[in-house]
């Protein structure tokens, strides 16, 4: 069956009464994978959102409030789970062969009869990689958005020593014992592939997600004459505060639209 077609859908309780939310059912690479769609409830088209969680597991779970708030501005926002979360069949595993899952939601949106614009991608934390390693992969897409997000598996590894274990698990070993894993799951190696233009946001102060991330995939970008922005901010970590963060993302979701039909 073609991935991003959609086995089962599901009303769920929506935090905005704007926007109606579904939890769905879909296909990815073979898969029954399971996420979150969410729709303003007016009925009328709009450009798709992509939507790629951070942590693992039952960590960094897709939060209604969140994509409900970039349905609001108005965009049909699709959040996959990955695969072996509540529900879903496979195994989460880290930017590896789950990247299938998100590459899978950008057919899922283009397939979505609401959906009438291009297709944005947007990464937060280890969602970063995820939004990237798609953008590589699917040059269709119209922009890329990094959000505290993280752009070097081997950088990663080298500073998040509470996810070490994890890490050699998921991915099969150290990056000296089989750096070719790491540089797979690394979208650094791989901005040549990359054609749409990046929008970067990160806090210099983000424990979580160093900048150093950030500064390497805005380097790498520019010495390859990519479009890239940056945002970054001086006094924020990897969370931002509520007001600001609103004000970031209208902005963010201006700059994904202006970029709309280019």
């Amino acid at each position: 069956m073609k991935n991003g077609t959609i086995i089962q859908k599901y009303e769920f309780p929506s935090p905005n009464p704007s926007v109606r939310m579904f939890e769905l059912t879909y296909m990815s690479g073979g898969l029954k994978v399971k996420g979150m769609l969410a729709e303003p409830a007016n009925g009328s088209g709009y450009p798709g959102f992509l939507y790629l969680r951070g942590g693992i597991k039952g960590v960094g779970k897709v939060r209604p409030a969140r994509i409900g708030q970039f349905a609001s501005h108005g965009f049909i926002v699709f959040a996959p789970y990955y695969r072996g979360n509540l529900g879903g069949e496979g195994s989460e595993d880290f930017a590896g062969d789950d990247r299938e899952d998100a590459v899978s939601g950008v057919d899922l949106l283009q397939d979505h009869p609401r959906v009438t614009g291009g297709i944005h991608v947007f990464g937060f934390s280890r969602g970063g990689v995820m939004a990237l390693l798609t953008a590589i992969e699917r040059p269709d897409v119209a922009t890329v958005v990094s959000w505290g997000g993280v752009t070097d598996m081997f950088l990663t590894y080298e500073e998040r020593v509470d996810l070490r274990r994890m890490m050699k698990r998921v991915i099969g070993g150290t990056p000296k014992k089989v750096p070719e894993r790491y540089e797979w799951r690394t979208p650094l190696f791989h901005l040549d592939r990359l054609k749409a233009p990046v929008l970067i946001i990160h806090g210099e102060q983000d424990q979580n997600v160093s900048i150093e991330h950030a500064h390497r995939l805005e380097a790498g970008l520019r010495e390859m004459g990519k479009e890239v922005e940056t945002q970054y901010y001086q006094a924020y970590t990897h969370y931002f505060p509520p007001r600001k963060n609103q004000e970031i993302v209208a902005g963010m979701c201006e700059w994904m639209k202006k970029h709309e039909g280019e």
